[in-house]
């Protein structure tokens, strides 16, 4: 099958709404209602009163609009098959035709009990193609409206997306010069421990860059960062003293971002520990709280003029934006400085693991 025939998706078809959708239903609903309000506030001949017209008006406009609602969010699938033009082309004829059917059955209904709600017999055609009219107008402007915004989501989507791989890219090779350092320095001292240091070097990154940008899960994670800590205890000793805390009931199947924590480890170690002589400990706490993970990270905090030059920031707010782009506001980074302790705290909504 040639280019030309792909089959359209929400993700490459952002031209069409999801009709299905609750905010494009009651967005919809909202424009009807405050058309018919002007037009029945608009000077007139009418003799009924306004608000039995107002009523009786919404009635039939918000009955058009839910057909409409329902019959394009049933047929959005088969939009999708459509050429983008062809496609906003037959969502907005099979508008103007329910409206048009509608009316033309609305019509001939009020005639046949009597109501008086509509115009006289022979004003029908006129009663049908007023409606058709508006409808051609708000139909218009809806699609325009519902397309600028779908275009506007989807460019968001796509520069978070650009956001967050860049953000990757910046951390993996920074992650990989750091642990081969760490290596290099085994190599000659330690052999025994520097080919295990490789080994788990091989785990760690047959597990980070297998998910190929796609989200890690918190066991994923967890498993990373120790064996970050594992590779840097064979190169500190004991200066560096790791203490993990676990709690046996986490969602280890929760999405979390790629490459969450080993940034927030290394600068653990790269700021709390190396700069002391006498080393220090980091710890690993993971759990649950109501319906959220929390993960801790500390180490000590050196005096002022023995820390490193930091670039804290930088992993900090890396990985504040990761957390945003796949958490969204449930999702939070915060640190807490102590006079000689320093702890990095998250919370991940663990909602997200049965989703």
């Amino acid at each position: 099958m040639g280019d030309g025939a792909k089959k359209q998706t929400p993700a490459t078809a952002p031209w069409l709404p999801d009709f299905c959708s609750l905010p494009v239903l009651l967005a919809t609903m909202l424009v009807v209602e405050l058309l018919v309000a002007a037009i029945l506030l608009a000077p007139s001949d009418e003799a009924m009163p306004l608000l039995p017209r107002l009523g009786t008006a919404t009635v039939f406009a918000q009955w058009l609009a839910l057909v409409c609602i329902v019959c394009l969010c049933q047929m959005r699938p088969a939009l999708f098959q459509l050429a983008p033009l062809a496609g906003v082309l037959a969502a907005y004829a099979i508008i103007l035709a329910l409206v048009a059917l509608g009316s033309a059955i609305v019509f001939t209904l009020d005639q046949q009990l009597g109501a008086g709600l509509t115009l006289a017999p022979q004003f029908g055609p006129r009663f049908v193609l007023r409606n058709t009219a508006l409808a051609a107008l708000v139909g218009a402007a809806l699609l325009r409206y519902f397309y600028v915004i779908e275009q506007w989501r989807a460019r968001v989507q796509a520069e978070a997306r650009a956001r967050l791989d860049a953000l990757q890219a910046r951390i993996r090779p920074h992650f990989l010069f750091n642990s081969m350092n760490t290596i290099a320095s085994l190599i000659r001292t330690e052999p025994v421990a520097a080919e295990r240091a490789v080994e788990d070097l091989s785990d760690l990154f047959r597990a980070a860059l297998g998910a190929d940008g796609k989200p890690s899960t918190l066991g994923a994670e967890l498993e990373l960062a120790q064996r970050y800590l594992a590779i840097e205890q064979l190169r500190l000793g004991e200066r560096l003293r790791v203490q993990c805390d676990l709690a046996p009931d986490l969602p280890h199947d929760l999405p979390v971002p790629a490459l969450l924590l080993q940034p927030l480890v290394e600068n653990a170690i790269h700021h709390g520990i190396q700069p002391l002589a006498q080393g220090g400990s980091v710890l690993l706490r993971a759990h649950r709280r109501g319906e959220d993970v929390v993960v801790t990270i500390a180490n000590p905090r050196p005096r002022e003029g023995m820390r490193a030059p930091s670039r804290n920031g930088m992993a900090l707010s890396n990985t504040r934006s990761r957390i945003e782009y796949l958490c969204g506001r449930r999702g939070a980074l915060e640190v807490r400085e102590g006079s000689e302790d320093y702890e990095v705290w998250l919370c991940l909504p663990a909602a997200k693991a049965a989703s």
